[in-house]
C-alpha cells in the first residue's frame, strides 16, 4: 500500500480568511460608504466608490435581465469544487498550486455569499488615473485575479515533475 501524502485541503483555511476579510470589509462598506460617491483616498489615483454589480468582470452581462446571478453563482460554485478536487489531490507542500487555488476559492465565495444576499456584488476600491476609471472592485475580485494569475504564471512557467517511482 502506498502511503498516504498530505494533500492540500489545509489550504482552505486561506480561502476561509479571504471570504472573511471579504465580508468584513463589504460590511463596512454598507454600513459607511454613501452610494455613487467617490471619495478620495489618494487624490487623483484611489477612491473609495460604493457601487453594486449584477454581472461579472468588468460588468460582463450587468444588464442580462436577472438570469445571470443564478449563472454567475452556479459557475463559481462549479469551479470552487473542481478546484477543491484539484487541492485534495496536491501535495501540502505544493504552494504554487495551493496558493492561487485557494485564493480563487475564497473570491469566488465571497461574491456568491454577495449575490446570496444581495443579488449583486458590492464593490468599492476604484482606481483611476486622471479622467480614466477602471471599474470598481472588490477584496475577493482581489483573490479571483491574484490566484488567477498564480495559476497562470506557475502553470507556465514551472516544470512538471518527474512522475514517482
Amino acid at each position: 500500500m502506498a502511503p498516504v501524502r498530505p494533500n492540500a485541503l489545509s489550504w482552505l483555511a486561506l480561502s476561509l480568511a479571504v471570504i472573511v476579510l471579504d465580508q468584513i470589509t463589504k460590511q463596512w462598506v454598507l454600513s459607511s460608504l454613501p452610494e455613487y460617491t467617490a471619495i478620495p483616498v489618494i487624490e487623483g489615483f484611489w477612491n473609495w466608490y460604493r457601487t453594486y454589480n449584477t454581472g461579472a468582470a468588468f460588468s460582463f452581462l450587468s444588464d442580462a435581465g436577472g438570469w445571470q446571478k443564478y449563472f454567475f453563482i452556479s459557475l463559481a460554485i462549479g469551479i470552487c469544487g473542481l478546484l477543491g478536487f484539484w487541492l485534495s489531490r496536491t501535495p501540502r507542500r505544493d504552494w504554487k498550486s495551493a496558493l492561487p487555488y485557494s485564493l480563487v476559492i475564497g473570491g469566488a465565495l465571497g461574491n456568491v455569499i454577495d449575490r446570496f444576499l444581495h443579488g449583486h456584488v458590492v464593490d468599492f476600491i476604484q482606481w483611476h488615473w486622471r479622467d480614466h476609471y477602471w471599474p470598481a472592485f472588490n477584496v475577493a475580485d482581489t483573490a479571483i485575479v491574484g490566484g488567477a494569475i498564480g495559476i497562470a504564471l506557475f502553470g507556465l512557467f514551472t516544470k512538471p515533475s518527474a512522475p514517482a517511482r
